[in-house]
């Protein structure tokens, strides 16, 4: 575990929080602020639990059960009963860097003095991130409103000593052996505390916090395999020019279009579109690549726009107010985050197309500009990259199908007491598949121009394009040849893409790319 230290006051976390805890297994602290805002928020549920009064949540029953009036007798079974009843979840276990983000986005809004949760509650919740604890999680039970209410109760349940999860090592046991091994004393919950560890949308903003920050890379690493297209195709770099980009100021597009630039900067391989085969204008999937990959970028600003805020808010109900109020609201509906998850699903299907468009006209003798068919080493014997694009078209099918939005279904549930729910679950599961299968797409156009630039003799490329040939090659992606057993290349494609090895190798030529 990484001995770096996040700590966790009343004012919400930052992205880069969340992604050192759940991917960098950061310590987690609680600030003394935070400490004392439990302890306060705390007092109040305790004095109206100890009146005759029903309070949604502390003395109440839940959801379509909230008619009946809890006794004091029954209510610490009652906060029990919550978290084991909704611990309901089918499915595969879903990724212990989704479980992280959860437990720890939890763990944020409990720290805001909002909920009314015990402060030995929340440092128990820190501890078992600490110990490296990750409760069983799985894929399906979560309709994205009144929290990711299944996944959240999974974790609650292992607070309890309850459940399975993995340990340190990888392997899965009973939670109460896990917090035993690490000295951690399970809590035993009063009341409002069950309800306060389901009521939240941690799941979805932590698959949202981790999805941008995986499509920043690849985003990036899009401009890049562009730029090495127009390149092998022999394509002209001057609709990049940033005048014609100033006049239609979106900034996504200036920044794709100044990356592309950037990679292409002393290309000897641009300009030659009238050369042997007279063309005006390049095909759209080569000339718009920054209007493209640009309205992505825009995308994903306005969807870490929502991430902030709901990386800043305090989602439970009831909430305990800065006056002393307890109120019931519907601040659990995950609206807000399902719809910029949908949004993100659509913009990656989008680039994920157009680049499978540039590597099938690659592929192309008739397209390709004296390229060989299907860039093979002797066409007919070989079959060169044909299948890889098979690959990538099937790949970029299914980016098509992940993009069709979750948030726009809705099930009643709750005995129509909840009766329209968001779906953002969902929507950032596929988006994790999407994300994934963006990565793929993108590995396959790099692997087809790069050997296209190879491929074009007696012509050097743009100093950044060498760099990114030689570190690709380096890294067990062959280049030119007869064929040969091509899904290791593929792999080893994917690799260099998804780890950033791409971007690192343009950046030692170009310095950051924006």
């Amino acid at each position: 575990m990484d001995m770096h230290s996040v700590v966790v006051g009343t004012s919400g976390v930052t992205a880069s929080d969340v992604l050192a805890v759940a991917r960098a297994g950061a310590r987690v602290e609680l600030s003394e602020e935070a400490v004392a805002a439990l302890a306060a928020a705390r007092e109040i549920v305790e004095a109206l639990a100890a009146k005759p009064d029903p309070v949604y949540g502390v003395s109440t029953g839940f959801g379509a059960l909230a008619t009946r009036h809890i006794s004091p007798e029954l209510r610490a079974q009652l906060q029990r009963n919550i978290v084991r009843s909704h611990a309901a979840g089918m499915g595969p276990r879903v990724e212990r860097e989704v479980v992280r983000a959860l437990m720890f986005l939890r763990l944020k809004t409990v720290c805001s003095g909002r909920t009314g949760v015990r402060p030995e509650v929340a440092q128990t919740m820190a501890d078992l991130l600490n110990a490296g604890i990750t409760p069983v999680v799985h894929e399906y039970g979560s309709l994205g409103c009144s929290g990711d209410l299944a996944p959240l109760s999974h974790c609650a349940l292992a607070l309890m000593g309850e459940g399975d999860a993995e340990g340190p090592d990888g392997a899965v046991r009973p939670a109460a052996e896990l917090l035993a091994a690490h000295g951690i004393q399970p809590v035993e919950l009063r009341e409002k505390e069950g309800l306060a560890l389901l009521n939240g949308t941690d799941g979805m903003l932590g698959m949202l916090v981790m999805a941008l920050a995986d499509l920043d890379t690849l985003y990036r690493s899009a401009d890049i395999t562009a730029a090495l297209s127009l390149e092998a195709l022999l394509g002209t770099d001057r609709v990049l020019a940033p005048e014609l980009h100033a006049i239609r100021p979106h900034p996504g597009q200036a920044a794709s279009a100044a990356n592309m630039l950037a990679v292409l900067k002393g290309s000897g391989l641009t300009g030659h579109h009238q050369d042997d085969a007279p063309r005006v204008q390049d095909a759209y999937s080569v000339r718009c690549a920054p209007q493209v990959a640009g309205a992505g970028r825009d995308t994903m600003a306005h969807a870490r726009l929502v991430a902030d805020r709901e990386l800043a808010s305090a989602v439970d109900n009831p909430v305990v107010l800065p006056d002393g109020r307890v109120e019931s609201n519907g601040n659990f509906h995950g609206a807000p985050v399902a719809y910029v998850l949908d949004f993100l699903a659509i913009a990656a299907a989008d680039l994920g197309s157009i680049a499978e468009r540039r590597t099938d006209r690659l592929l192309d003798k008739n397209r390709s500009h004296g390229l060989p068919p299907f860039l093979a080493d002797d066409p007919g014997v070989d079959s060169g990259l044909m299948i890889a694009q098979y690959t990538q078209a099937a790949l970029v099918s299914e980016l098509k199908r992940l993009a069709v939005p979750a948030s726009a279904d809705s099930i009643p549930s709750s005995a129509m007491q909840e009766d329209h729910v968001s779906m953002g679950w969902s929507a950032a599961r596929k988006l994790r598949t999407a994300v994934d299968n963006l990565t793929r797409v993108l590995a396959v156009e790099l692997y087809a121009a790069t050997r296209a630039v190879e491929l074009r003799e007696g012509l050097t490329p743009a100093p950044a394009t060498r760099a990114v040939i030689d570190a690709v090659r380096e890294a067990g992606v062959q280049g030119t040849g007869p064929d040969r057993f091509l899904a290791p290349d593929l792999a080893a494609a994917d690799a260099f893409v998804r780890d950033g090895r791409l971007l690192a190798a343009v950046e030692t030529v170009t310095g950051p790319l924006q």
